[in-house]
Formats: structure tokens, C-alpha cells, sequence
């Protein structure tokens, strides 16, 4: 009989959830929040600014343009990218502390971001999060009222573009209007289903 089968310990997931503008990526996390899941939820550092309704160092940490080059130069990310002319990245530390502590750890990230993870990490576990049709996720892209047009219109063209790389994703989980509990459950699944695979995923940092 196979003794490693009964003595395997539980190895930490490092976990994206990424997808397009509008797909309720924010909604899906508040919601794993909410529910009191075990994970560690990283906070992503970015030089946008703050809005109203965020609050630092629990939504992100809201850094200069002159800090963030300095974390970039003494490679203190995990990865980083411009995300429409703001910087965005994963603070490194606190993903390694995290994963140490056999927490597993869920990233938010766009999906450029998801594709650089996949890259340096090809072990981890990446979710595409979407809408069940174009047609609601344009809607949903059109319905906002804090951008110009033109922002509209680009973040319409990127999520086009993005719905393309869905295949350097391992699954992917519908938000429909009105079932966000529902596509939490499915995430939920998946990364029950991961922890019980015979070959498990490794990160190592």
C-alpha cells in the first residue's frame, strides 16, 4: 500500500482569478471574503488614484509613481504591468509569508497579469472569470458612468482582446447577472477538486 497516499501534506494554491472589465472580478472576491474562506487575499500595490469609496491597504496599496519604480528596481513584485496608463503589481513578500504559513493565496489580477503569473509560475491556479454571453458584457462595460467614451470604447476593445487568451487559463466560471453566490461555489469547487488531485500543484517563490 501506498504510505504517501495517507501522510501527503495539503500544499498551498497560488490562485488567480482574472478576466475582463465588467466581469464582476471585485464582486467574486468580496463575496469569498464574505463568506469567511481561509485564504490569503493579496493586495495589489498601484499608482492610480484612490476612489471614493476604496480604502488603503485593504482595496490596494495606493503608491507613487516614484515608489513603485523603486519596489520595480529592487525587484520587490511578483509582477507587475501598466493597466490603462496606471501601474499595477503584487507585492512579493507578502505572497511568499502567505504561502509559508500554508495559506493559500488568491490574486486578483487582469489578464495580462494572469499571463505573466502563468509564465513565471506555470503550477498555478488560474480561474478565468467571465459573463455567460459578449453581448452582457458589453452591456455591462456601456452601463458605467465614471469614464469618458473613449474610456468606455477602450475598455470594450480590451476586453475583446482578452476573451482571446482564455486558453492559458485551466477553468473557466460564468458570472451571470443576479448568480454571483453561484459562481462562487464553482470557484469554491475548483479549488476543493485542486486539493485533492494525486499530483498536486507546487509554487515555489
Amino acid at each position: 500500500m501506498d504510505e504517501q497516499l495517507f501522510s501527503k501534506e495539503r500544499i498551498p494554491l497560488l490562485i488567480v482569478i482574472s478576466g475582463p472589465s465588467g466581469v464582476g472580478k471585485d464582486s467574486v472576491i468580496q463575496r469569498m471574503k464574505e463568506i469567511g474562506t481561509a485564504f490569503h487575499f493579496v493586495i495589489t500595490a498601484t499608482t492610480r488614484p484612490k476612489r471614493s469609496d476604496e480604502v488603503e491597504g485593504l482595496d490596494y496599496f495606493f503608491v507613487g509613481q516614484a515608489e513603485f519604480t523603486d519596489m520595480i528596481e529592487q525587484d520587490e513584485l511578483l509582477e507587475y504591468a501598466i493597466v490603462y496608463d496606471d501601474y499595477k503589481g503584487i507585492p512579493k513578500q507578502q505572497v511568499r509569508e502567505a504561502m509559508q504559513s500554508g495559506k493559500d493565496v488568491v490574486m486578483r489580477l487582469d489578464v495580462q497579469g494572469a499571463g505573466t503569473i502563468r509564465k513565471l509560475f506555470p503550477e498555478a491556479l488560474l480561474i478565468f472569470l467571465t459573463t455567460p454571453s459578449e453581448q452582457e458584457l458589453l452591456r455591462r462595460l456601456e452601463a458605467r458612468k465614471s469614464e469618458t467614451p473613449e474610456g468606455r470604447k477602450l475598455r470594450i476593445h480590451m476586453a475583446r482582446k482578452e476573451m482571446e487568451r482564455v486558453d492559458i487559463f485551466d477553468y473557466v466560471v460564468f458570472n451571470a447577472d443576479g448568480e454571483l453566490d453561484a459562481a462562487v461555489e464553482n470557484i469554491m469547487a475548483i479549488i476543493t477538486a485542486e486539493h485533492h488531485r494525486v499530483k498536486p500543484r507546487q509554487v515555489k517563490l
